[in-house]
C-alpha cells in the first residue's frame, strides 16, 4: 500500500510538493514543516512525475539532514532509493572533484584540511615568506583568505586595501601553492574548485547540468557567493530550481552566509513562484507573537504572519536578576519546579550569546544538583589522540600531505626541528615528491642528508612502505592496528595523558575510532572514503551528535548552535546592551539586525514555555562590570505576552538615571532566599540600592560572602615574600574564599594559584 504524499498538508505545502518545473522560491518560517515539504518534494517527483532518482540533486547544510531526508523519502516510496544525489555543498563537490580529478591541479586522493590543518599550512608559509607569526595572526590572515575565498577571489584577484592586506595578498599565493604541492583542499577550496571547474570545463559543466535537471537547496539564507554561483552552475539551462529559506534565520554572517541571496535569487529568477510557509507545527500562539514582534523590527525581510493550532498558551516571562550568579539560581530553582510539573531535565534548554556565560550556569548547576550537557566542548574528532591517528591514515592515504606528515614526524624519538628542517630542504631542492623519498630511504639509496638524520626517516620509511602496502590490500582496521603497534603509540599516549583516568578515556576514544574504521570495513570502503567523510563532519553534525544518548540533562547551548533544535522549555539569558546584541555587532553593517534574528532563532526554539532574562550587573574577568544595560530588544516585546511578575521596566528613552542606577524588586521575582531581605531593605529606603545590596544579601548556603569586593584585580602587580614579583592574571571568589592567579617572573615558579587568606602578598 503506497503512502499519499499530499495527505495532511496545507495549502501552501500543497502548492510547494507539487511545483514540478521551473524557479520555486519556499520562504519558510521556523517549525513550518519545511523537511517534510523537501523529502515529499522529492517523492512527488520519483512515484508521480517520473523523474529518476539520479536526475535529482538535493543539498541540505548538514549530513545529519541529508541522512534524515534520504532515510523520509525511502520511507515514503517504501524501498531504497539507488541514484539519488543528497548531501551537504562540501560533500557533493568533494565526491565530484575525486570523480573528474583528471581536470583539476589534484589527484583523487587529495586531503581536505580542517582548521588546525589550515593553520599549520598557513603558518609555514608566512615562516617561508619571513612573516612575523607573532606580529600577523595566522589565525586572523586564514579568515581573511577564507572569506576571499567565499566571495570567489584568487589569490591573484586579491587586492590589498591596508597593511594587513598587503600581508594576506603575499600569503594567500604561497599558502594556495602549499596546498597544490601537498595535494590538498581546504573546506573552501572544494566549492571554489567547484566553481572554477564548471566554468572553464564546457565538457565537464554540460556533464553535470544534464546529469540533474532538478535541483534542490535547503537552508538557502545561509548560502555564501560560491554557494550561490554553484547553484545557478548547476541548474542551468533548466532551472528548475527549488530552494527554501528564510531570512529571519540567518546567523553565520562570520563564516560567509549572506541572507541577501534570498532576494538576489529574487532578482535572477524574475519569473520564480514565491511560496510562504507561515503556518507552524511547534510553538504555542504566545511564543510566536513574541518571535514576530521582536523580528518584524528588521528590514530587508519578506514578512510572515506566523500562526499556529496552539492558540493562546503561557505567557512569557522576562526576569531581571541582580546579577548573572542570582540569574543562574533563579533559573535551576525553576528547573526544580518544572521537574515537579511533569517536565524531564531533557525537555528544558538553557541558552545564551557567549561560550564565556556557561561559567556561572555550570556552577549553579552542580550547587542544585542539576544534570546538564554542555554543547561545544572539544568535539570527537579534534581530541589529541584522534587527530594523531587520523593523520597517521592521512599520509598513507596521501603522502604529499605533509601536515599530516609534519605532525605524525615528531612523534618519533629523536626528531626534532633541525632534523625536519633537514629533510624538507632535501626534498624542496632536488624537488622530490615525499613518496619517492620514503621509497628510496626505505631502498637504502643514498640521499644528502646526515647519517643520524638518515636513519631517524629510514625507520619510519620502512614502517610507512609496509602500511601502504596494507591501503592496497583495502583492510582499514589492520592497517588501524599495525600503525598503533608499530609506533608504540599506547606507550607514547601514556606520556602526555594527566593520570590513568584522562589515559583510559583517550584509550575510549581510539577504540571508538578503530570501531568507525570497522564499519566501512564491513561495508567494503575505501580508505579515501572514510578519511573524507570524517573530515566533512560539519560543525552542524558535531553538536547533533554531541546531543544524542546524553541521559536526562539540562542542554546549554549557545544561540548559534541551537539552529534547527526546539526544546519544550526554554531560558534565553544576557539580554543585556553589548551581549545581545553583542557589543562587535555595533560595529558591522547590518550587526544588530542580525543579533535580532539570533534572538528571534533563539525564541522560536520554544514549544511551550519561555523565559528571557538579563542582569543588573553581570560579572567580567572575576570582577564586576558595570552596571548593565537592558537590551533594546526587550523593548519590542508586547506586554500583553508577559507574566504578571515579569520584571521589564519602561522604554529605554523614558528611563531614567535613578531607575538605571538602582536594583529594584517592582514585583516578586521568584529569587525566593533572596526575597524576605530585599523586601525588607525596600521597605525601609525605598529601593534596593547597588551600595546596600551587599549587606542584605543573604548568601545561599554553602557559597561564602561572594559579594565582598575582591582586593586583586587583573593587571596588578604584586610580591610574593617567597616568589618574587609578578602580576595577578585572574582572580576569583571560590567558596567564600579569594583565589588569584599569578604569573611570577621568575619562570622557575611560572604561573600559580594561590589562596590570598594564606599567600600575603603585597601590591606594588
Amino acid at each position: 500500500m503506497s503512502f499519499d504524499l499530499l495527505s495532511g498538508l496545507n495549502p501552501q505545502q500543497y502548492d510547494a510538493v507539487t511545483s514540478v518545473e521551473g524557479p520555486v522560491l519556499v520562504l519558510a518560517g521556523p517549525g513550518s514543516g519545511k523537511t517534510g515539504v523537501l523529502t515529499r518534494r522529492v517523492a512527488h517527483l520519483i512515484r508521480e512525475v517520473g523523474v529518476m532518482p539520479y536526475q535529482i540533486m538535493a543539498v541540505t547544510f548538514t549530513n545529519k539532514a541529508a541522512a534524515e531526508m534520504r532515510h523520509r523519502i525511502e520511507g515514503f516510496l517504501g524501498e531504497k532509493v539507488r541514484g539519488l544525489q543528497i548531501g551537504t555543498f562540501h560533500s557533493t563537490c568533494a565526491r565530484i572533484l575525486r570523480i573528474e580529478s583528471d581536470h583539476t591541479h589534484f589527484n583523487q586522493d587529495y586531503a581536505i584540511y580542517d582548521t588546525d590543518d589550515q593553520k599549520t599550512a598557513i603558518e609555514q608559509a608566512m615562516a617561508e615568506l619571513d612573516i612575523s607569526a607573532k606580529k600577523w595572526s595566522s589565525r586572523k590572515v586564514l579568515y581573511a583568505i577564507s572569506s576571499a575565498k567565499n566571495e570567489m577571489i584568487l589569490p591573484e584577484n586579491y587586492v590589498a586595501q591596508d597593511y594587513f592586506t598587503e600581508i594576506v595578498s603575499r600569503v594567500y599565493p604561497r599558502y594556495q601553492m602549499k596546498l597544490r604541492d601537498n595535494n590538498a583542499m581546504d573546506f573552501d577550496d572544494l566549492l571554489m574548485q567547484m566553481v572554477l571547474l564548471l566554468k572553464n570545463n564546457e565538457n565537464v559543466r554540460q556533464k553535470y547540468q544534464q546529469r540533474y535537471p532538478f535541483v534542490m537547496v535547503d537552508e538557502f539564507q545561509d548560502t555564501n557567493t560560491v554557494q550561490y554561483q554553484l547553484v545557478q552552475l548547476f541548474a542551468m539551462p533548466q532551472n528548475n530550481v527549488f530552494v527554501v529559506g528564510d531570512e529571519d534565520q540567518s546567523i553565520y554572517a562570520f563564516r560567509g552566509a549572506d541572507y541577501r541571496n534570498v532576494i538576489r535569487f529574487r532578482q535572477d529568477y524574475p519569473e520564480a513562484k514565491v511560496i510562504l510557509l507561515e503556518q507552524n507545527y511547534r510553538s504555542t500562539q504566545v511564543v510566536l507573537d513574541t518571535a514576530r514582534a521582536v523580528i518584524d523590527k528588521n528590514t530587508n525581510r519578506t514578512p510572515k504572519a506566523l500562526f499556529t493550532d496552539r492558540k493562546g498558551g503561557e505567557k512569557i516571562t522576562v526576569k531581571e536578576a541582580y546579577d548573572d550568579t542570582y540569574e543562574s539560581q533563579y533559573i535551576m530553582e525553576e528547573i526544580d519546579q518544572l521537574t515537579n510539573q511533569g517536565y524531564t531535565y531533557n525537555d528544558i534548554a538553557i541558552m545564551y550569546r557567549t561560550n564565556a556565560q556557561s561559567r556561572s550556569l555550570e556552577a549553579a548547576a552542580i550547587n542544585y544538583n542539576v544534570p546538564y550537557h554542555l554543547v561545544g566542548g572539544i568535539s570527537f574528532y579534534q581530541r589529541r589522540e584522534v587527530k594523531d591517528l587520523l593523520a597517521y591514515l592521512r599520509v598513507v592515504n596521501n603522502p604529499e600531505d605533509s601536515v599530516s606528515f609534519e605532525r605524525i614526524i615528531k612523534m618519533q624519538k629523536g626528531v626534532g626541528k633541525k632534523s625536519l628542517e633537514s629533510f624538507f630542504s632535501w626534498l624542496r631542492k632536488d624537488q622530490i615528491p615525499m613518496m619517492d623519498a620514503m621509497t628510496m630511504l626505505a631502498n637504502g639509496e643514498k640521499t644528502p642528508l646526515s647519517s643520524r638524520v638518515s636513519n631517524l626517516f629510514t625507520t619510519f620509511a620502512i614502517l610507512f612502505t609496509k602500511w601502504r602496502g596494507l591501503v592496497a590490500e583495502g583492510q582499514l582496521v589492520e592497517l588501524y592496528d599495525t600503525i598503533r603497534v608499530d609506533v608504540d603509540y599506547m606507550t607514547y599516549m601514556h606520556s602526555y595523558s594527566d593520570g590513568e583516568d584522562q589515559f583510559n578515556e583517550r584509550q575510549e576514544n581510539i577504540s571508538e575510532l578503530r570501531g568507525l574504521l570497522k564499519s566501512y570495513d564491513d561495508e567494503a570502503l575505501s580508505l579515501s572514503e572514510f578519511l573524507q567523510d570524517q573530515l566533512l563532519m560539519t560543525e552542524e553534525d558535531r553538536i547533533a551528535e554531541e546531543n544524542e544518548d546524553t541521559g536526562d540533562q539540562v542542554t546549554m547551548l549557545t544561540l548559534h548552535a541551537a539552529k534547527g533544535l526546539e526544546f519544550p522549555v526554554v531560558f534565553i539569558t544576557g539580554l543585556e546592551e553589548g551581549l545581545l546584541p553583542h557589543q562587535r555587532s555595533f560595529e558591522e553593517p547590518d550587526g544588530v539586525e542580525e543579533e535580532r534574528r539570533l534572538f528571534y532563532v533563539g525564541i522560536t526554539r520554544a514549544k511551550d514555555k519561555l523565559y528571557i532574562l538579563y542582569a543588573f550587573r553581570r560579572a567580567l574577568f572575576g570582577g564586576y562590570s558595570d552596571m548593565s544595560e537592558k537590551s533594546g530588544f526587550l523593548f519590542d516585546i508586547p506586554e500583553e505576552v508577559m507574566t504578571d511578575d515579569s520584571s521589564l521596566l519602561g522604554a529605554p528613552s523614558n528611563t531614567g538615571y535613578r531607575q538605571m542606577t538602582t536594583w529594584e524588586m517592582k514585583k516578586p521575582d521568584g529569587l525566593s532566599r533572596l526575597a524576605k531581605d530585599l523586601r525588607e531593605q525596600k521597605q525601609q529606603t525605598g529601593h534596593v540600592s547597588d551600595e546596600g545590596i551587599r549587606s542584605k544579601i543573604i548568601p545561599f548556603p554553602g557559597s561564602g560572602n561572594e559579594y565582598e569586593p575582591l582586593k586583586y584585580k587583573s593587571g596588578m602587580r604584586v610580591r610574593h615574600p617567597a616568589f618574587g614579583n609578578g602580576m595577578v592574571i585572574e582572580s576569583n571568589r571560590v567558596d567564600g574564599k579569594e583565589i588569584v592567579s599569578v604569573a611570577f617572573e621568575n619562570k622557575k615558579f611560572g604561573i600559580k594559584k594561590l589562596d590570598t587568606e594564606f599567600a600575603q602578598m603585597t601590591i606594588l
